[in-house]
């Protein structure tokens, strides 16, 4: 069942951040938008090049008000040494733009629908949640493809857009600047007129 439109399931999780253990909480975050960047496990493959891809793009995601969680089945003292490693052991370089928190206990990722539960990891679930706590974006990959930075910031952009413009709707592809519609038969017909 999709959480999409629901209220998303709180937790408080370990996290490691700027060489810091201490609990998350997600409801701590309401006022703002996140995204809960779920992924299999520390030290692997392309799990790392997601969480660099992502804590690159961070400060624009925060200029945005919206926060970045990493969550994976890992221990925040994996998550320690994982961001502490160089990148040539596999680590992260000494560095992340946002928090990694440890659901060791399955619980959290279970909740949010993406455990394998035969592999024993999270698979590739991204979550945008508004700031009054409804999942307003889902998108679970499986594991050995990740996910886009750009497209997360596209999806973020038009659900601010939709949220501060009552009545109006993105377009496939929609990005900052282009057309948006009313959501009604004239203003669709209108809108396919104009731009197919």
């Amino acid at each position: 069942m999709s959480l999409v439109g629901k209220q998303a399931p709180d937790f408080e999780l370990m996290g490691y951040y700027k060489k810091e253990f201490k609990p998350y909480k997600l409801s701590d975050f309401r006022g703002k938008w996140v995204f809960l960047l779920f992924y299999p496990l520390d030290f692997t493959f392309v799990c790392p090049t997601e969480v660099l891809a992502f804590s690159k793009a961070a400060k624009e995601f925060r200029e945005r008000n919206c926060e970045i969680l990493g969550i994976s089945v890992d221990s925040h003292f994996v998550h320690k040494a994982w961001v502490d490693a160089d990148y040539a052991d596999g680590g992260l370089g000494g560095d992340l733009e946002f928090p990694l928190l440890g659901d060791l206990g399955k619980k959290v990722s279970a909740d949010y629908g993406v455990l394998d539960e035969d592999a024993g990891v999270a698979l590739r679930g991204l979550f945008l949640i508004d700031p009054e706590g409804t999942v307003q974006h889902v998108t679970i990959n499986n594991l050995s493809v990740g996910r886009s930075t750009k497209e997360a910031l596209r999806v973020l952009k038009s659900f601010q857009y939709v949220t501060s413009h009552e009545g109006e709707v993105c377009p496939a592809d929609w990005d900052e600047g282009m057309d948006t519609m009313k959501a009604d038969p004239e203003e669709m017909k209108k809108f396919l007129a104009e731009h197919h």
